[in-house]
């Protein structure tokens, strides 16, 4: 037998294969989702508030009354009914007719990751650059390293994306003859940091990209997910031009339907339509007749109001319980909407390396390292507070911190291991600490 390798189709792969890794998160699913783990890791939407139901009625006649249609080939740009519904959606964020908003600039996707992949398939070439916040969504993280494309953080701070810091990266780039392509970003309810970019900032990154010629792709799954008053407009609703808008209503309504959607420059509408049919010839027509119909006639707007009074209910429960156990030096991001809380954890303490320990004491969350495209944020851990309860949350932490004060005893005995990297993207990343 010959070989060093479990993997018999390792020198056959492409080359592109090398750039994949696997997610963490995912990682985490198959033992978080035991009953006896509390789970502080995933993103999932808390479904059990829709009126499930209304929705199941609304399904089944999907199929036994439209079925020759619903269960039939669509195309590839999906339903114009879906995507008159999407530009409503839109609207009711700010983006709308008079900042150029159509149905006919508008391609339906397979969730947002879907949305992810044809933009980095349309604009990225191996090395190319991509710059992101630090930390990001491990989503794309791995679209854009499967694309080849080189991860450059910029830092934040309590008011998102740090102005300063994008100027800093964007020359820093030039200098070193690298192509910068986009800057991808959540601006609202950020995840995995909750932090939000403030009114000032977006002005401002998006004269800072439009002076470099650099495109801006906004991902925005929580921007109707505020708890405390509006959420500032997003950034397509003050600019048109360079700016791709994608989201999806998996965090909305139902992540199960795999339903999401770009507004693009008309321009390049076509080119994402061709690139999604190679991909999946069109999305399912069933999903897209089930957020059209929802859309229609169920009161989503009611639904939306719903779903913030529980996540803010279980946020609140997430930080309350993080002021009473966490151990001293333990700091936290206070979201003002979406799903998570980033914490910053004592100086010598390994997130990820405490993982092992977590689980087997039946919590779990994600580890920074995960949002890094560098390795960094060892230091760090997103919590989730939509789907346990606030009784769950509570004891998820208690767990939590029995777990890190073990590890802080530990190494007060055998001294502590500093992690590798900042916590916050890079030994020399400019601007504040998040937390």
């Amino acid at each position: 037998m010959t070989g060093t390798t479990l993997d018999d189709y390792t020198d056959r792969y492409a080359r592109r294969v090398r750039g994949m890794t696997a997610s963490e998160i995912r990682a985490l699913f198959a033992v978080a989702s035991r009953p006896e783990v509390v789970s502080l890791a995933g993103g999932a939407p808390y479904i059990a508030a829709l009126p499930l139901d209304a929705v199941g009625e609304m399904l089944g006649k999907l199929g036994s009354e439209h079925g020759v249609t619903t269960l039939q080939y669509g195309i590839g740009q999906g339903s114009l009914e879906l995507r008159e519904r999407i530009c409503e959606v839109m609207a009711f964020s700010g983006i709308d007719a008079s900042c150029g908003a159509s149905p006919d600039d508008v391609v339906v996707t397979v969730g947002g990751q879907q949305a992810l992949d044809l933009v980095a398939r349309l604009f990225l070439d191996p090395g190319d650059v991509v710059l992101a916040e630090g930390p990001t969504y491990v989503g794309a993280l791995g679209v854009f390293q499967a694309a080849q494309a080189q991860v450059v953080h910029v830092p934040m701070d309590d008011d998102g994306l740090v102005p300063e810091a994008l100027e800093v990266a964007i020359a820093d780039q030039a200098r070193a003859g690298r192509r910068v392509k986009f800057l991808y970003t959540i601006p609202t309810y950020q995840n995995p940091a909750g932090v939000t970019l403030s009114e000032e900032r977006r002005e401002r990154v998006l004269d800072i990209c439009e002076r470099a010629g650099l495109l801006v792709v906004e991902d925005d799954p929580y921007g109707q997910l505020g708890f405390e008053g509006e959420a500032p407009a997003p950034l397509r609703a003050r600019r048109r031009d360079g700016v791709f808008y994608l989201s999806t209503f998996s965090k909305t309504f139902a992540p199960g339907l795999r339903v999401g959607w770009i507004l693009a420059p008309h321009a390049v509408r076509d080119k994402l339509v061709i690139a999604s049919e190679a991909q999946i010839l069109c999305p399912s027509a069933y999903a897209q007749a089930a957020v059209s119909t929802y859309l229609s006639t169920m009161p989503w707007r009611e639904q939306l109001k719903v779903y913030r009074e529980i996540y803010r209910e279980r946020r609140d429960a997430l930080l309350g319980a993080l002021h009473d156990l966490m151990p001293e030096g333990t700091t936290w991001t206070r979201p003002t909407g979406g799903l998570f809380v980033w914490a910053s954890l004592p100086d010598g303490l390994d997130a990820k390396a405490m993982v092992p320990r977590s689980i087997a004491a039946r919590v779990a969350y994600v580890p920074g390292t995960g949002f890094y495209a560098d390795g960094t944020g060892t230091g760090n851990m997103r919590l989730n507070f939509s789907f346990p309860t606030p009784e769950r949350i509570r004891e998820g932490v208690r767990r939590l911190a029995r777990v890190m004060e073990q590890e802080i005893a530990m190494r007060q005995v055998f001294g502590a291991v500093t992690p590798t990297g900042s916590r916050r993207g890079g030994p020399d990343a400019p601007g504040p600490d998040l937390a």
